[in-house]
């Protein structure tokens, strides 16, 4: 069993910045891929970012690529979404995931994840 809590969601305004934290307990991460999610009321939670187990593969959703980054800390158990330029558009419950795993690949589909964090709420003024 793994269990996750996120924290660092908040509001601000367009073009500053957020550094999202999902402490992971249970397993280490190592053991886990993970991503962030994000949710707008009445739509599909959506892929984000996710890293590797290994922390050496990463990918991102094309409208935050450049903008956001993921990162682990395996001495914290912690992986961390710091997301800057932020826009209107990026309102919404952000939700971190893992998969217990063997491979080192990096998962976008909801359905590939076992574990979910209880979400934090990032909102982004104009």
């Amino acid at each position: 069993q793994v269990q996750l809590s996120e924290s660092g969601g908040g509001l601000v305004q367009a073009g500053g910045s957020l550094r999202l934290s999902c402490a992971a307990s249970g397993r280490t991460l190592r053991t886990l891929n993970m991503a962030w999610f994000r949710q707008v009321p009445g739509k599909e939670r959506v892929f984000v970012a996710g890293i590797s187990r290994n922390g050496n593969k990463s990918d991102y959703t094309d409208s935050v690529r450049g903008r956001f980054t993921i990162s682990s800390d395996n001495a914290k158990s912690t992986v961390y979404l710091q997301m800057n330029s932020l826009k209107p558009e990026d309102t919404a419950v952000y939700s971190c995931a893992a998969r217990p795993t063997v491979n080192d690949f990096v998962f976008i589909r909801s359905g590939s994840y076992d574990f979910w964090g209880q979400g934090t709420q990032v909102t982004v003024s104009s």
